[in-house]
């Protein structure tokens, strides 16, 4: 059954990792009869996570989607991880939504990841709702984490339900209604409305003050001591939150249904329609365009995930912010500019697919088979192509390399990734051509264990993971001269090939040759011979058998046979010239050196100076950045950030961010030269000169 866009809301819960968003999503759709059993996380059968690995877990490892129907209003749960290493989810589902709810825990507070949640939603425009849960814990205290709120977010902060401890038990008051319940009996019973001195008075005037905000006529009445009625309250604050000016609190205990009742209320009352809130801004050939949500329009929809799987097939979520789509319908791809063919179309309820005639305007579905459809295009009516700029998406800077438990499983390899960068974004695959290793990078460690235990589950394919080489270079610091000469006989014609030639640094990484012959002793036929031996030689040095740079070679002289020299001799020739030469020009191997912009909060930027200086980099400037916190710039080695991703983490308790890019080459200290060389002959396999 279709619904029209007033009667449709798309819902991010989101929040810091343990804060009961799960367990909230659970509540709604069960209270609302979308489920017929209340999942919980600890028991893995929950329906937001269906993962195999989010069930061993107990933990959102994936954004996931589900429809529930309350009083006549559609509401599509997105419910998207809290754990760092999954941040994808949150960028995903902001595309599909017009509202944020925000679970924080009664016990935790309001940790980073409802800070983020909150700045999220800020930042794309969306209407953002507090859910304070697990009101039953230990230590839990309501009103010590509304005070949080208020000092984190503002005067905007306006309590609606708010708890007074009965005992044991909670009583719930509506701030709105003016009413209380209470939930001993399992469903909500009205009981007088408890005395809580100032405290209710003061919450009252809070969101009082917050709706007179909102509206001239109210704030007027409201300087006049006059009540607000029921009506006003609600749709002052409905106001409010549209426009971001309110961010209603509620309160409840998930895992026994408190107050969840309201929850849906109030979502209903004071979260805005997709009609009212999925405006976007789309591109088009001729400039900007404000695509409003209406199904009587040429079709827009937005791929926000996808799915990838080896026996299902591709799955795209999809939220159609104009028109109407079908399976039938024509649809052309904003990114290639080619048509697409739908396959199924789907509703999703976590991993349990329904099938759908259409998905109109304002709601959330799946499309099966869409073949050359990634996360962030939108399917358009032909002729009226409309692209819509996505989130960005954090990028991925913590790698690892990878090799199969399996002989033969190379090409699985690389066949899994291919399908699992498709659906993750944020995850990134690559064959490093300086250390052949198979490479790939995500958000942290626990980001890229999930990717191992998937490709095994999805794909049969068991990798071990091992720290990525660094890929060092070798150069030389003085000049030098050697002779190198290839004489062998071997019946009928022998080979012959003999030059001198002169090394020495020079700037750049590639190998410069030049000839310096005269008289003749070196044909000039046999020049291309040399300098290919050369430039052959020149990928492996002789500390540790990196690839040389810097180097430039000059042939002097030399001699030849008319008979026995030829083109293989003297390209044999030139490499033992090289490596008779080599040691005695001063050798030094060379590390990489990338550039560090870390943007951290201001009280964490001495600790990240000294960190810096702890892995031999060196800071070279710091700047404000528009989100409030502080850029560090510096210059540090390559092989010092491995683990840097999660000392981040851990320094800023999430908040930091940064990118490395590498900048050059730098001779490596001293002391640290045995170590490499050490490692470098596990790696390298001596050739000798078998050619």
């Amino acid at each position: 059954m279709s619904h029209t866009p007033d009667k449709i809301r798309n819902i991010m819960i989101a929040g810091h990792n343990s804060s009961g968003k799960t367990s909230l999503a659970e509540a709604l759709l069960f209270a609302a009869k979308a489920t017929d059993r209340l999942g919980r996380t600890e028991e893995g059968n929950t329906t937001m996570d269906f993962d195999p690995e989010e069930i061993r877990r107990h933990v959102s490892l994936a954004s996931a989607v589900a429809p529930l129907e309350y009083d006549g209003v559609k509401m599509n749960l997105v419910d998207v991880p809290g754990l760092f290493d999954f941040e994808l989810g949150k960028y995903e589902g902001i595309m599909a939504v017009e509202s944020v709810l925000i679970a924080v825990s009664a016990r935790s507070g309001v940790t980073v990841g409802a800070q983020k949640a909150y700045s999220l939603a800020e930042k794309y425009g969306k209407a953002r709702m507090v859910y304070i849960g697990k009101l039953d814990a230990d230590h839990a205290d309501f009103y010590k984490v509304f005070e949080q709120l208020k000092a984190e977010f503002g005067p905007s902060v306006c309590p609606v339900v708010v708890p007074h401890m009965d005992g044991k038990s909670v009583i719930y008051v509506n701030l709105v209604e003016n009413k209380a319940y209470s939930y001993m009996a399992g469903t909500p019973t009205e009981v007088p409305v408890p005395d809580m001195g100032h405290r209710l008075e003061g919450l009252k005037a809070a969101m009082y003050e917050a709706v007179a905000e909102t509206d001239e006529a109210l704030m007027e009445k409201f300087f006049e001591g006059e009540e607000f009625t029921q009506d006003e309250l609600t749709e002052g604050i409905r106001l409010g939150v549209k426009t971001g000016a309110i961010t209603p609190v509620l309160c409840g205990v998930s895992t026994t249904l408190e107050a969840t009742d309201m929850m849906l209320r109030y979502m209903k009352k004071l979260l805005p329609s997709a009609q009212r809130g999925a405006m976007v801004e789309g591109i088009t050939d001729n400039g900007t365009e404000l695509v409003e949500c209406d199904p009587a329009g040429p079709l827009v929809a937005y791929v926000f995930k996808t799915v990838a799987d080896p026996f299902v097939g591709k799955l795209s979520y999809v939220k159609v912010v104009r028109g109407v789509l079908k399976s039938d319908t024509p649809a052309v791809n904003s990114r290639t500019g080619e048509a697409e063919k739908l396959g199924k179309l789907l509703f999703m309820k976590g991993k349990k697919q329904l099938d759908a005639a259409e998905i109109t305007a304002g709601d959330v579905g799946a499309v099966t088979k869409l073949s050359n459809t990634k996360t962030g295009d939108a399917l358009c009516a032909p002729g009226k192509v409309v692209k819509i700029e996505g989130p960005a998406f954090p990028h991925a800077t913590y790698s690892m390399a990878l090799r199969p438990k399996q002989k033969g499983d190379e090409s699985k390899i690389s066949g899994a990734l291919q399908r699992l960068t498709e659906e993750d974004i944020t995850l990134e695959y690559r064959v490093d051509p300086e250390t052949l290793q198979q490479v790939i990078s995500g958000l942290g460690e626990q980001h890229l264990e999930a990717v191992i235990a998937k490709m095994k589950a999805k794909f049969g394919v068991e990798v071990e993971l091992s720290e990525p080489r660094i890929p060092y270079r070798e150069t030389l610091r003085k000049k030098v001269k050697a002779q190198g000469r290839h004489k062998k006989q071997t019946g009928g014609h022998g080979q012959f090939g003999d030059v001198i030639i002169e090394f020495e640094p020079t700037e750049g990484d590639e190998m410069v040759f030049e000839e310096k012959v005269f008289g003749g002793s070196v044909p000039k036929n046999f020049f291309p011979a040399v300098e290919k031996g050369l430039r052959e030689a020149v990928g492996r040095g002789v500390v540790a058998g990196y690839p040389v740079v810097g180097l430039k070679a000059t042939l002097l002289d030399g001699s030849y046979h008319p008979v026995d020299s030829s083109e293989m001799a003297f390209k044999m020739a030139a490499k033992l010239a090289y490596r008779a030469a080599l040691p005695d020009a001063s050798p030094v191997l060379l590390e990489p050196i990338g550039a560090l912009k870390a943007n951290v909060p201001e009280n964490n930027t001495g600790d990240l100076m000294g960190e810096v200086n702890k892995r031999r980099g060196r800071v070279v400037g710091m700047n404000p950045t528009d989100e409030g916190l502080q850029c560090v710039e510096a210059e540090v080695p390559l092989s010092e950030m491995h683990d840097f991703t999660t000392y981040m983490r851990q320094l800023t308790q999430g908040r930091g961010t940064y990118d490395f890019a590498f900048v050059r080459y730098e001779p490596l200290p001293a002391h640290l030269e045995d170590k490499v060389v050490a490692e470098a002959k596990k790696i390298f396999v001596d050739k000798g000169d078998e050619e």
